[in-house]
């Protein structure tokens, strides 16, 4: 009961956060999307941020604690304790998930994992850097990273890869595409776990 109340909590917090963004962008979250390279056939997706100059795919944990790993490592740690599986990987499986649907749309991609206040980082010091395309930030950040994201991508392209409408049509097809069948989404929890 506790842990859902928490979950709950940090989902809340990312929602206001993305409810910052700048007007051109759009997002959804808890998307579920056909992996045939997933263990479970499946890939679930926390959040996914569209805007004129990439997509953010993001991943959110909330642990407590160190977050001890490198960019190339499997697992990672958490307080000394128990392994993670590195969220990078897991959310470049989620990025390759979206690109098998949305193939024809060619437009770079940041790969985000959000980690709740509770925990400190002792992470590649690159994974904190605005010109990496995979950052490890706190949920509190997500609104200005993905704002500075932007900006640093402005300064380096100066015409946005996708238009408003190709941003509503690529988020029309997420949406199309999203598995909401509760069984289907069980099956793919006890499938990821296994």
């Amino acid at each position: 009961m506790a842990s859902t109340r928490i979950g709950e909590l940090g989902e809340h917090k990312i929602n206001i956060q993305l409810d910052q963004l700048p007007k051109e962008c759009m997002y959804i979250s808890d998307l579920m999307l056909t992996n045939p390279k997933s263990r479970s056939g499946y890939s679930q997706i926390d959040h996914v941020v569209v805007s004129p100059y990439a997509l953010f795919v993001i991943e959110t944990k909330n642990y407590n604690g160190e977050i001890k790993g490198k960019k190339e490592d499997k697992q990672w740690i958490v307080s000394n304790r128990f392994k993670l599986y590195n969220p990078l990987r897991q959310n470049y499986g989620h990025i390759k998930a979206i690109q098998i649907h949305i193939s024809d749309i060619k437009v770079p991609y940041v790969s985000m994992v959000s980690f709740a206040m509770r925990c400190r980082f002792n992470v590649d010091p690159e994974l904190r850097k605005i010109q990496s395309n995979e950052l490890i930030i706190y949920d509190v950040e997500l609104s200005e990273y993905i704002q500075r994201k932007m900006n640093r991508l402005i300064s380096e392209e100066k015409t946005p890869t996708l238009s408003q409408d190709e941003i509503k049509r690529i988020i029309g097809r997420l949406k199309e595409l999203n598995i909401v069948d509760p069984i289907t989404r069980q099956q793919h929890i006890k499938g990821a776990r296994g």
